[in-house]
């Protein structure tokens, strides 16, 4: 028998992956989507300053990109109203996290998150030997209280919180997040994603902080500026954390067409304001079409919406499965309770007609295989 070249860790692992890509998805069942709602996607799309900065340095793909992402880095700290010491850029928030629990977690090392939170982080966790502990949502919201209290318990390496949630849309307010920082107990870090904050109400964000050595924030380009495919995302935190990545990061991971196209979107806010508003439009609209066919929306400051489907977790999957069989790509929540609603990201009118011409079949063929 040849030895396995694997170590035990991995070794051990699950032959599974957080999320299973559209594109593989259409591949298996061997046609494409027609709506496309289901992977927080920014359908209204990037900026056409980010796309014709891209396209200018395509000419310019045989050199790496710059290392330190200098041009950006900079001017995310202005924009953020922080030093550069306090900036990483890194290839999207999945990679980050990748890294931060690289950085700070080793086998058995313990880490607090919501059963059911975004599972890419657990993913993470998981590949470096750490143990995750889970705290249930109240309320269809994480529970700061309970994970700062578990944290404590615990004695964990991280406690994650994303603000707003993913994947139930819900949000706290900053003063409430704020508590939570001040809660940290001693030796822990906490992980605070914002990957949706641009779509929030006024109030959600905690007042910037860059040095607190309590917390560090992610936030990311995929999401409100439409760039998902270029992979960008950026952590802010502590001088002394942010460079202690630089001895672990992919120091070329970051291409100079996903660098030049980030910084100008960043560049163009007036664009993002019309994102915004399609998005908020986007929302009412899904609200609308659930309420149409009986079922209640979720309060959402992301740019996707969640269905109560009245019933659990089991029927909502059959929803979800029908509504792919009439080619509308969505998702659901994990566990439950939150598994009883499916996850609609915002899409153009088009898409929306597509969904509200499809969801009442889906639900009635979900309701006839009880």
């Amino acid at each position: 028998m040849t030895r396995s070249l694997l170590t035990p860790l991995v070794a051990a692992l699950p032959a599974t992956v957080p999320f299973i890509g559209p594109e593989e998805m259409e591949r298996r069942r061997g046609r494409p989507y027609a709506a496309r709602l289901g992977a927080n996607e920014n359908v209204f799309g990037p900026s056409p300053r980010a796309v014709a900065a891209m396209q200018a340095e395509a000419g310019e793909a045989w050199k790496y990109g710059d290392s330190s992402s200098k041009e950006l880095r900079a001017a995310l700290a202005a924009h953020l109203g922080a030093a550069e010491a306090n900036v990483l850029i890194g290839e999207g928030i999945d990679g980050l996290l990748g890294l931060l629990v690289r950085l700070t977690v080793g086998p058995g090392d313990k880490v607090v998150t919501s059963a059911g939170a975004y599972p890419t982080f657990n993913y993470h966790v998981a590949g470096f030997g750490g143990e995750i502990v889970t705290v249930p949502y109240r309320g269809d919201r994480e529970d700061p209280q309970a994970l700062i209290a578990k944290a404590r318990e615990v004695g964990a390496k991280l406690v994650y919180l994303a603000n707003p949630d993913n994947p139930m849309g819900t949000w706290h307010d900053a003063a409430t997040v704020q508590a939570m920082i001040e809660a940290v107990p001693e030796g822990c870090l906490m992980l605070l994603d914002e990957a949706y904050i641009e779509f929030a109400p006024e109030g959600t964000a905690p007042a910037l902080v860059p040095d607190d050595p309590r917390v560090i924030r992610m936030r990311t380009f995929s999401k409100a500026y439409g760039l998902a495919g270029a992979r960008v995302g950026y952590a802010i935190g502590e001088a002394s954390l942010i460079a202690a990545f630089d001895r672990i990061r992919n120091h070329f991971g970051m291409c100079r067409m996903s660098q030049a196209g980030a910084l100008a979107a960043l560049q163009d806010q007036v664009h993002l304001a019309r994102v915004q508003a399609d998005v908020a439009a986007a929302r009412d609209r899904i609200a609308a079409i659930g309420a149409e066919n009986g079922l209640q929306a979720l309060p959402s400051a992301t740019n996707f919406v969640a269905l109560d489907c009245g019933a659990d977790g089991a029927f909502a999957k059959r929803v979800m499965e029908e509504l792919d069989a009439r080619d509308i790509f969505i998702r659901k929540p994990f566990v439950a309770p939150e598994d009883r609603c499916i996850r609609i990201s915002a899409g153009r009118p088009q898409d929306l007609d597509l969904l509200a011409a499809a969801l009442p079949q889906a639900l009635a063929a979900a309701r006839a295989a009880d």
